[in-house]
């Protein structure tokens, strides 16, 4: 079913509900940074539990996206979307229950298995239901008001956890799902592909894909005990890694990651700046919200407000940049983009000790900001004009993961290669100066991949894919352009590939 208005009841429903969708993922991705520093007091916690509160949730997310577009299109997009939505209530109900640091790591990785089957069903939700003459619109406003959410999450979750305490940062999903859930099963309409029941889940790809991530994050954050278990640990996740690649080699088409996209030179080399990127956006993110409270002595609300223009430039500027791109090309701004991050980064150097924000934070900031704003939209435009279109949404969601993946091994690696003891969080003096070293770091991997972009990236040819989701303020991976989403009369093709849609307004 593909013919309901937006200006309809029902269409207005739709919006509704998958905004409620996605923004419980968005949210808890960008707000749960805020709260660490009052998670380690509280469960009394180290360093490692603290980047496994992060990791945790990452590592499933990234592991699973892909198979989670696939299930929404063999048993249907509205069921997997509200199983989706359930599973991340009572995952999050059990993070604001957690009772130690290890409940609440066990209870993030099934926060993320509930992202995973409610990120990519909310947009392809939107794709299966509207009227073509209404998507571009749709998904403009679903896009939109996502990043608005994302703009109001670091806000929210520092008010959070200086009012109500931390818990509150995941308890507010219940609600949300309690009122998201009910108005899906009765106003979304039910769709799927019925033609993808003939292939074959890649189960097995998937596994060994999470399961090689969570090896090498393992011997990352547990290094530092130098044990021949955590070096077995890491040879053993390698060796994963290469099994995960020979199956996907040997399923071909079935596969969760059919290797041949990678033909692709020009999707190849946009993977590469995406991995530089996000695994410079991951690890800043995860040190800065600690930097502001633990060693500038910023409340949790006013870190979380530090950072929000990133998003606010991103969410007002983010159309200006793709257009931009589009007439001179994604070789500049996936260029210049990262140098301007890595300014923005060398210039947290700045943020010490009663650091002030107007002088030292917010340039910072907005430096970065205007860095994001520059190459989000046209990393995701090259990633889709680098495919065919009927393959546009295997790109995406494949892009998408990567940057997970790439801030999950960043915050597992920043504190090792930085120095960072189990217990330098609590001490100012000691976080502050691994923090230095850490975006010294950070700005250095956006320079590598400011050149990967200038040696590799070429100017799409005439009739490539244009992305949908211009507006766009999730700073911890790129958009995610329809994973799952199949339209009807088109080809057979691998679970999870898609095409795009029109772009939005």
């Amino acid at each position: 079913m593909s013919d309901v208005r937006l200006s309809s009841p029902q269409g207005r429903w739709i919006l509704l509900t998958t905004v409620l969708g996605s923004s419980m993922a968005l949210l808890d991705s960008t707000v749960v940074n805020v709260a660490l520093p009052r998670i380690g007091r509280d469960l009394d916690a180290d360093l490692a539990a603290l980047q496994w509160t992060v990791n945790a949730y990452m590592l499933t997310l990234a592991g699973l996206i892909l198979l989670g577009g696939s299930l929404g299109d063999r048993y249907g997009r509205r069921k997997v979307f509200v199983i989706g939505v359930v599973w991340f209530a009572v995952a999050s109900l059990l993070c604001g229950l957690a009772p130690n640091a290890g409940v609440l790591v066990a209870a993030r990785a099934l926060q993320g298995i509930g992202g995973a089957l409610l990120t990519p069903g909310s947009l392809a939700l939107i794709q299966a239901s509207f009227h073509p003459d209404d998507r571009g619109r749709a998904v403009g406003l679903w896009s939109g008001f996502g990043g608005i959410g994302a703009a109001v999450g670091p806000f929210l979750g520092g008010w959070l956890v200086d009012g109500p305490g931390w818990r509150w940062v995941f308890l507010l999903n219940v609600p949300v799902a309690l009122l998201c859930a009910p108005i899906a099963v009765r106003h979304v309409p039910e769709s799927g592909d019925g033609r993808t029941r003939h292939g074959r889940f890649d189960v097995l790809g998937a596994v060994l894909g999470a399961l090689a991530l969570a090896l090498v994050t393992y011997a990352l954050i547990e290094a530092r005990s130098g044990s021949v278990f955590v070096v077995l640990v890491a040879v053993v996740g390698v060796a994963v890694g290469v099994a995960f690649v020979y199956v996907e080699r040997r399923r071909a088409e079935d596969a969760m990651m059919p290797l041949d996209i990678f033909a692709s030179r020009q999707f190849t080399a946009v993977n590469l700046v995406t991995l530089c990127v996000y695994a410079a956006f991951g690890g800043f993110f995860f040190l800065s919200a600690l930097q502001l409270q633990v060693v500038a002595g910023f409340s949790a609300l006013g870190a979380g407000t530090a950072l929000l223009p990133t998003t606010a430039l991103m969410l007002l500027l983010s159309a200006r940049s793709g257009e931009l791109a589009e007439r001179i090309g994604p070789r500049v701004p996936l260029t210049v983009g990262p140098l301007l991050c890595a300014a923005g980064m060398l210039l947290m150097l700045r943020v010490g000790p009663g650091a002030s924000y107007v002088a030292d934070v917010l340039p910072a900031v907005l430096v970065l900001g205007l860095g994001m704003v520059t190459l989000v939209a046209p990393l995701t435009s090259s990633v889709l004009a680098s495919v065919g279109t009927e393959r546009a949404g295997l790109a995406s969601g494949v892009n998408n993961a990567a940057a997970r993946a790439a801030g999950l091994v960043a915050v597992a690696a920043l504190p090792l290669v930085t120095g960072m003891g189990a217990e330098a969080y609590r001490s100012g003096a000691l976080f502050d100066e691994a923090f230095g070293r850490a975006m010294v770091v950070c700005a250095g991997i956006l320079v590598v991949g400011s050149v990967v972009a200038f040696v590799t990236v070429r100017r799409p040819g005439v009739g490539c894919a244009a992305p949908e989701c211009r507006t766009h303020g999730c700073v911890t991976a790129p958009p995610l352009e329809g994973v799952g989403a199949v339209e009807e009369g088109e080809g057979d093709r691998p679970l999870g590939a898609v095409p795009p849609g029109p772009p939005s307004a």
